[in-house]
């Protein structure tokens, strides 16, 4: 049963209020990326971390995930248009985080 949620903000937390998700998220910003090459941009987050975080991503449709038949296996990311939506809060987010981690 899904659990019925009337406050917007516990809805978004819900969705990108881990330590990974905005991460994630704000590098695609640009566009896709391969999966080593988006882990490559966020130093600390374990494969185990990366893999789960980016299959709660996916699950939440904020991005899509695209399996290339070649070898070795090519996995690329990109953000959905839901997840494109979030880019006004990520850009502001990390405007904060420039401004006051001086």
């Amino acid at each position: 049963m899904k659990k019925e949620m009337n406050c917007p903000l516990h809805y978004t937390m819900n969705l990108i209020g881990t330590k990974w998700k905005p991460l994630i998220l704000f590098h695609l910003l640009e566009g896709g990326l391969r999966s080593g090459v988006l882990q490559k941009k966020i130093p600390g987050i374990s494969n185990k971390m990366f893999t789960q975080t980016v299959r709660e991503l996916e699950k939440d449709n904020l991005i899509t995930r695209t399996v290339f038949p070649v070898v070795p296996p090519k996995a690329e990311y990109k953000l959905t248009t839901k997840g494109k939506s979030l880019e006004d809060i990520l850009r502001r987010l990390d405007q904060w985080g420039l401004v006051h981690s001086n």
